[in-house]
């Protein structure tokens, strides 16, 4: 019988020579789902978006976190590791307060996505309690205690959360403050008076109209906590 079978070498590449997949564990979920945050905003953390980047299964992520909530909250405190803490125990206090929370608003704002994480979580982490430990120092700091201390600290990361998502939320939906002035400025000053009058100071100020919001907050803080 005549064989005329290809004898030729081949080399053969078995599917297991591929590089190992790195070991699954807390922290790797977590870091790939903040990336996944910081490139697609807040529909970037499901389960199976995160999966599908580490090269298993979704029920392979229960294993390390309870649901999709604590993972939220464990993403939300590190990405909040790039906050910038202030010096607690520098002379002027309030500089150091005001400043520490631009740079938190500054975090929330380049990263979208964060800036919708926070309105929805509550993270008590490291570096959450970080930034909570540092405002109530620095309003020790100016003499507030206690209760009015508790609730002003909270009263500032609203603030300053609620001014990131409003600017990172117009920047992803293309809504440029051009388009907002031109609003401002067709408004029908018989009916809207007041409004149109002041169609200029509506949309002023940037970051000094940051820090006078902090300014008031903190105003009201310390009239009621001496009340």
């Amino acid at each position: 019988m005549n064989n005329n079978m290809n004898t030729t070498n081949r080399t053969i590449v078995s599917r297991r020579s591929r590089p190992a997949k790195a070991p699954l564990s807390q922290e790797v979920i977590v870091k790939t789902a903040l990336e996944l945050l910081r490139k697609e905003g807040s529909s970037g953390l499901s389960m199976r978006k995160i999966a599908k980047v580490l090269d298993t299964g979704p029920s392979s992520l229960y294993v390390y976190v309870t649901n999709l909530q604590e993972l939220n909250a464990y993403v939300l405190d590190l990405g909040l590791e790039e906050v910038l803490l202030p010096d607690v125990h520098a002379e002027d206090w309030k500089k150091e307060l005001f400043d520490f929370l631009k740079s938190y608003l500054d975090v929330l704002y380049q990263f979208p996505g964060l800036a919708a994480l926070v309105q929805t979580t509550i993270s008590v982490g490291p570096n959450s309690l970080a930034i909570t430990e540092c405002i109530l120092q620095l309003l020790n700091r100016a003499g507030i205690h206690s209760t009015a201390a508790a609730w002003g600290s909270d009263l500032f990361l609203f603030y300053a959360a609620s001014v990131a998502f409003e600017q990172s939320s117009r920047d992803q939906n293309g809504t440029t403050l051009t388009s907002i002035a031109a609003f401002y400025q067709s408004l029908d000053a018989e009916r809207y008076p007041v409004t149109a009058s002041l169609k200029e100071e509506m949309l002023s100020g940037g970051e000094d109209r940051f820090r006078w919001g902090l300014e008031v907050i903190l105003q009201g803080i310390l009239q009621r906590a001496g009340s």
